[in-house]
This record gives C-alpha cells, structure tokens and sequence, in this order.
C-alpha cells in the first residue's frame, strides 16, 4: 500500500492541531460555497430570518458537520480512498439536520411521542457528533461525551453514593439528545450559532480587508523604537489581534510568522522569542471586544450582558499584557539589546493615515454594544461597518469577490470550534440530566473544607488536566458546569466565579507538557517545543495570579472606583516585582538576597490588604532606592555587563 501523506495536511484550525485533507480543486469550491451558504444563512436567521431556536441550530449542525467531514478525512493515512466515505456521511449529516427541521411539528402532534424514524435520526446524529469531534479535535472529547452518556444509561446504577444514577433508556437519551433543548441543538448550540460564529465572521471580515497588516505595523511603529522593541511588539499585537481573533493558537501563527524573526533578530533567544508569542497570544483571549468563545458562554448561561462581561474584563486583561511586557523588558536589559534601526520603523502618523479607517468598525461595534443592542445585532452592523469603511480606503476596498471570500474564510474558520460547542451540548445535557453538577461542587466543597483558596487549586488543577486533552472553550464548558457551583456556594459571585474558570480553562495553551499555543510558536522560532513550553508558562505568571484577585478583591468592579484602582495599580507593581524576582533583574543584575526582597514585595501587593499593600509599596522604594544608591549592595554587575 502506497503512502498517502502527501493527500493531507497539520493545520492549525481555531483551538486545536488537526489533519486536513488536502483538497482538490473541485472540493475547493465545493466548500467554498458551502461556505458562502453558511454565512449567509447565519447573518439571515440571525437578523430578519424567523425560524425557532432548535431548527436553527439543526441547520447550523447540518452545515458546520457536513463541512467538517469533507476538511478531515477519516483516515489521515488513507485521505484519498476514504473521500467517498466521507462524502457519504456530510450528506448523511445534511439529512439528520434538516430532518429535524421537517418533523419536529410533526412529534409536537404527537405528544412527544417520538417514532422509530425519529430515533434513527437521533441516533445517527449523536455518531456523527461524536465521529466529527474526534476527526477534528482528537479523542478527548468525544470519550468524555461517551463516558458521559455510559454514565447516565448503564453503569452509574452501580456506583455508591451520592453517584449513583438509576439510568434512562436509551429512547429517553436519544429524544433528549436530538429533540431536547438540553442536548446537541440546545444552548450550547445556540452560542454557537449566533453570538460564536458572527464574531468568527467579523474576525474573518476584517482580516480580509487588511486589518492584520494594520496591526502590526501599528504595534512596529509604536514599540520599535523600545529596548526589546519586537518582543514588546508582539505582546501589543498579539493583544490586538486577540481582540479580534480570540483564538490562541491562531494568534500564535497569525502575528509569531513576524514578531518571532524580528525577535530573533534583535537577539533574543529561539525558545523565548517562541515563548513570549505563545504566552501573548494566550491573552489574546482575554483581551475585550472580542474574547474567546467561552465569554459568550458566560454571557447566556450567567444571563450577564456581554458588554458587562468586556467592561470587568479589561484592566485584568490588561494587567496581564504588561505583565508579560515586564518579562521582556527585564531579559532586554539584561541581554543589553538594542532598540530596532530607524529605517526599520514606519512613522506612527503615516500607518495611521494608511489605516484610521479600521478602527470604524470597532468603534460601532463597541459602541451598539454599550447602547443596548445584542451582540448578534452588534457583530452584523460591524460586519456591514468593515465593508463601507473599507472604502475610505483604496488599498483596502472590499469588492464583491473579497465579500464572498470573508463569509467562506469565516465559515470555514468556525467549523472547528463549532464542532467542538456541538459535542460538548452532549456533556452539558447529560449533567444537567444527571445533577452532576452539584454532585461534583458538593465533593469539591468536601474536599476543600469550606476554603475558598483550596478549592480555587483543585479547579486550576483541573483546568491543566481537561486542557492538556481539551480545547480552551471545552475545558472552560466541563469546569463551568461542575465548578463553579462549587466556588458559588463558598460565596464567590457569579461573575467572579466564572471569570476565574475561563481565566484558568486558557492555561494549557502556555503550559507544558500539552500546550498548544507554544507548540506553534516553537515550529516558527524553531525551537525546541517543550523549552519554548516553560519560557511561555514563565511568562505567563500571570494568567494564574491575576484570576486569585477576582475573588479576593473588588477588582472587578465589585466595589467602589477607588478600591478597583488601588488593586489594579498595587497588584500591577506587585506582577512588576515578581518578574523582577525571575528574571534577577531590575537597573542592575540582582542577588539572591535582594532577589528574595522583590518577591516578598510582589506578594504584600498582590495581598488582598491595604495594610499589605502599604507595607508592599514602601519596602518597593527602598529596594529602588538600594540599586540606586547602593548598586554593589544589590547585583554584582549592570545590565550592559551580562550576558544571557
């Protein structure tokens, strides 16, 4: 048997690593315009089209697994002899979504009562879920769907205590499965199809029109003339291109392709200039208008506006772009790098003139967003903003065949992460059928004893453990649905409870020995992947200390201005003093001793205590003051002298 390697292709695809089939011209367009459908359906139902919420989201599962079965072949071995297979079962899940759409008034005749027929069609669909999701986003997912329902149809009627379930019939899993506004169509779905896939659809307008060139020349223009000007330039794009994108991985690829060279140039090393890229493009997530998935999952199931969600979102978002900038900052002058050469820098005022026009379509989506209007509605008057903004522009004029081009890149860039929300309604519905989620908060409060900082590292240790198999957005579904509570009935409020999970879902992009995003970037730096793994998890300090303030402080806006700017401005300094702490660096290289002192420093501030932080903030100007004063007290040598 011949080597069929050369029919398929590793891409990154949204939140995971998947083999693609490599696809011929004709399957080309043939998706393309699957594409352009899908896009145009979405905008249609989710602006003037009138059809109810379940027959939505079959036609949207009809779409997005019928793509996904032509894009990943069953076998990445064999991609060209199983094409017909696989043709056969995107047809097959066109059928088992528009079945719903014609029938289900017909079983709301009937009582509910589902016949044969409509068990086949809820019984192919479920396979075909579960068969997708491990094509596109390996096994992890779709065992832990089928442990799932194993659980509530066999053996949880032989486990003890509070676990044991007596079962339903599979006629019962099946009807709840397909029909059931809790299972594959039900809420997650319909994130999916709405708020998920029209932000995807404006990422995908507006890099399109131009907007991904835009940013980095802003972020050149604007931190090259810094010492560790490219690595600063990456943390800044990869914040903008995250508020657009709200994909790590992506991120990773998008603006790493640029920034890691220009890092590597200036003199970083291989595996940090990976490192930083990865560990930037992690809080490209976090990072408001546009956060990933997860945050319109928060949004429907917390019943929390959105806007409210961006708004608390931003200083700790924030908080966490500078704080990896620190690290860069101190390993430049530690290295004694030099900023970029002029000549290399474009003029702020002339990239500003060349591409004013695209910050108009943020500029409406932020601001509809803040008069009311739903984020469905928001994202589509953007979508429209990015066209007739595009205008004022000659180089970035979208035409009609560019038009066609961002609804098919935007289709095809959801199929993934719309496979991933559709399997994990198969989860959702089977706790929520089982009450598996107060079980699991009841063990966690068992566990911790009724301590709040306990419980918030079995989940954080939790969300390492589902992120080294799960995407993001999963691993933030899974810890939401069974955490949360937990953290709720300790006293956590809600937003603070499910900020913290998505905060903590993002840490396997940057942590090893499963971390996506670091991967990536290591392929572009050429690196070794589980170095650039620890430099990227170094760096990212922060996406594991910053999320302890949202319980503990009033951080987000839980409490008056003055309270929110003192925890912001301490814990900042405090996120200062410990990258001063692992780097060894501040003015001068550091010793031990003082070393120590910047870390004690870094705690008292991010210590939820006023007292704390006085005390924090006066022990910081002595330590500013002894390198000042006294360098041969502090470090043996200055930054120019050291070499790393």
């Amino acid at each position: 048997m011949r080597n069929n390697s050369d029919a398929v292709t590793k891409e990154n695809s949204g939140e995971v690593l998947a083999v693609q089939r490599k696809l011929s011209p004709f399957l080309t367009k043939v998706i393309y315009w699957m594409g352009v459908g899908m896009a145009l359906f979405h905008l249609w139902v989710n602006t003037i089209g009138i059809l109810p919420e379940i027959q939505r989201n079959a036609l949207h599962f009809a779409f997005v697994v019928s793509m996904a079965f032509l894009i990943y072949p069953l076998s990445g071995r064999f991609a060209r002899q199983t094409m017909g297979i696989d043709t056969v079962l995107s047809l097959v899940a066109v059928a088992a979504g528009v079945y719903l759409v014609l029938f289900e008034d017909a079983l709301h005749a009937r009582n509910q009562v589902p016949l044969l027929i409509d068990l086949v069609f809820a019984g192919i669909a479920l396979v075909l879920m579960i068969e997708v999701t491990r094509r596109t986003a390996g096994y992890i997912i779709p065992t832990i769907a089928a442990a799932f329902l194993g659980y509530a149809l066999w053996f949880g009627k032989y486990m003890g205590g509070m676990w044991n379930f007596p079962g339903v019939t599979i006629q019962r899993m099946l009807y709840r499965m397909y029909f059931a506004p809790d299972g594959i169509f039900g809420t997650i779905a319909t994130i999916s199809s709405t708020f998920v896939f029209l932000f995807v659809l404006f990422a995908a307008f507006l890099l399109k029109s131009g907007a991904g060139d835009f940013i980095i020349r802003l972020s050149v223009a604007l931190m090259g003339r810094m010492i560790g000007g490219p690595a600063k330039m990456a943390v800044f794009a990869s914040g903008l291109m995250g508020s657009i994108s709200g994909s790590a991985v992506a991120n990773t690829v998008g603006t790493g392709s640029i920034t890691i060279p220009l890092m590597k140039k200036v003199g970083f090393k291989s595996k940090f200039a990976g490192g930083v890229e990865a560990a930037a493009s992690t809080g490209g997530q976090l990072m408001p208008p546009i956060m990933g998935a997860g945050a319109f999952i928060m949004s429907q199931w917390t019943q929390i506006p959105y806007l409210t969600i961006v708004g608390v979102a931003f200083i700790p978002a924030a908080m966490y772009f500078l704080s990896v900038i620190f690290f860069v900052h101190l390993r430049a002058r530690k290295m004694g790098l030099e900023p970029m050469k002029p000549d290399e820098i474009p003029k702020v005022s002339q990239v500003m003139k060349e591409g004013w026009n695209f910050f108009i379509p943020l500029i409406v989506l932020i601001s509809l967003l803040m008069y009311g209007f739903t984020p469905t509605y928001s994202a589509c008057a953007g979508i429209g903003a990015i066209v007739i903004s595009s205008w004022f522009n000659k180089k970035s004029r979208m035409g009609l065949r560019d038009i066609l081009d961002a609804f098919a890149l935007g289709a095809k860039n959801m199929v993934t992460t719309g496979v991933i929300l559709l399997c994990s309604g198969i989860v959702v519905g089977v706790v929520l059928l089982v009450g598996a989620g107060i079980k699991f908060s009841i063990m966690i409060s068992t566990i911790s004893g009724g301590s709040v900082l306990i419980t918030i590292i079995l989940i954080a240790i939790a969300s390492l453990v589902l992120g080294m198999g799960l995407p993001v957005t999963a691993s933030y579904i899974v810890l939401a649905v069974l955490a949360a509570p937990s953290l709720e009935m300790l006293g956590t409020s809600l937003i603070a409870a499910h900020m913290l999970i998505f905060w903590y879902s993002q840490d396997a992009n940057v942590t090893p020995p499963v971390c996506l995003a670091a991967y990536s970037a290591s392929g572009i730096a050429g690196s070794k992947p589980l170095e650039t793994g620890f430099e990227s998890w170094k760096l990212a300090k922060g996406i594991y200390i910053i999320p302890l303030l949202f319980v503990y402080t009033p951080i987000l806006f839980e409490g008056s201005i003055w309270e929110v700017l003192e925890t912001s401005v301490t814990g900042l300094i405090g996120l200062y003093s410990l990258a001063v702490f692992f780097e060894g660096m501040q003015t001068v290289r550091l010793n031990w001793p003082m070393r120590l002192l910047f870390f004690a420093t870094g705690i008292l501030l991010l210590w939820p205590q006023i007292y704390t932080h006085a005390a924090g903030l006066a022990l910081f100007a002595v330590l500013l003051f002894v390198q000042k004063a006294l360098p041969a007290l502090a470090g043996a040598s200055t930054a120019s002298d050291s070499t790393h």
